[in-house]
């Protein structure tokens, strides 16, 4: 079958972000003249899978998120490797693949960008065989992340919340990270896998990666102490972290992480639990994206 390039499914995360959809509905349903839209609702956890799955078998050309990061990775897991393209409308938490990709918040702007049809190919990562698109890792952030799994408040106060009721019993664990570009040894804060630059929210982990360059930036930050906090976050907030001291970058294609023990670790800020040796990969160019 032929793709249609005026059937265009949009896959809405009812549950995410802080805000409202209805407007975002609105704007969409006023180009209904132009573009055959098909509206769904996510109801359960992978549910977007399906409906991208769906989608890419019905020869669907345009597949439409209106979530955050993490119904936008359930969606793009779907769509790796085949010729329909992701769309974006940020409604999340964090956002930080939209906002990688230059991606407006504003949603009658984001909207905008399915006129332009402008397409990129982007690079995306596996994790002991979980896809993510932005970020994944280990340490404090995927304790951080495991917090968040069950709570039904979001935004970044509820986020905040949770970093600062982690840190409080955090205590950093022993890595062996091995990579062609340099192996690392010993304690960490935290260890981050970027494909993207960025957690969401503009903090930024990896300010100078590329997520067309097929290559990760992997951002590891020795143990940080309650005095330490403050410039790290401010440094992330700016784009300077790469002038902390205490931060160490290997910038590879593939990378084995070895810890203590079986544990957590995030992708695109959702937790799930994996085994003490993660082997981490990136695919060059996988993904299909429109973009301003």
């Amino acid at each position: 079958m032929k793709h249609s390039e005026s059937s265009i499914n949009v896959i809405i995360n009812p549950t995410s972000g802080t805000k409202s959809k209805d407007y975002v509905i609105k704007c969409l349903k006023k180009l209904s003249r132009e573009y055959d839209f098909h509206f769904f609702y996510t109801e359960y956890p992978h549910h977007a899978t399906e409906i991208a799955l769906e989608s890419v078998q019905r020869s669907v050309r345009y597949v439409i998120v209106v979530g955050g990061d993490g119904t936008i990775n359930e969606v793009a897991r779907a769509l790796v490797g085949t010729d329909t393209v992701l769309g974006i409308i940020p409604h999340g938490s964090g956002n930080g693949l939209a906002r990688h990709l230059h991606i407006s918040m504003n949603i009658a702007r984001a909207i905008d960008i399915f006129k332009q049809n402008k397409v990129q190919q982007i690079d995306y990562g596996i994790a002991n065989g979980n896809l993510f698109f932005c970020t994944c890792g280990v340490g404090y952030d995927a304790e951080v992340s495991e917090k968040s799994l069950n709570q039904k408040k979001r935004g970044i106060m509820m986020y905040a919340k949770n970093m600062i009721d982690v840190f409080r019993n955090f205590k950093p664990e022993s890595y062996r990270v091995t990579t062609s570009a340099g192996n690392f040894d010993g304690k960490a804060f935290t260890i981050t896998c970027a494909n993207a630059s960025q957690y969401g929210n503009n903090a930024y982990i990896a300010p100078n990666a590329d997520i067309c360059d097929g290559k990760m930036n992997i951002s590891i930050l020795d143990p940080l102490s309650a005095v330490d906090i403050p410039r790290a976050a401010l440094q992330m907030f700016t784009k300077r972290i790469n002038d902390n001291p205490k931060l160490n970058e290997l910038i590879c294609c593939t990378a084995s992480i070895e810890r203590e023990t079986d544990g957590v670790m995030h992708l695109d800020g959702n937790a799930i639990y994996t085994s003490k040796n993660i082997n981490v990969e990136i695919i060059h160019k996988g993904l299909n994206v429109l973009v301003p």
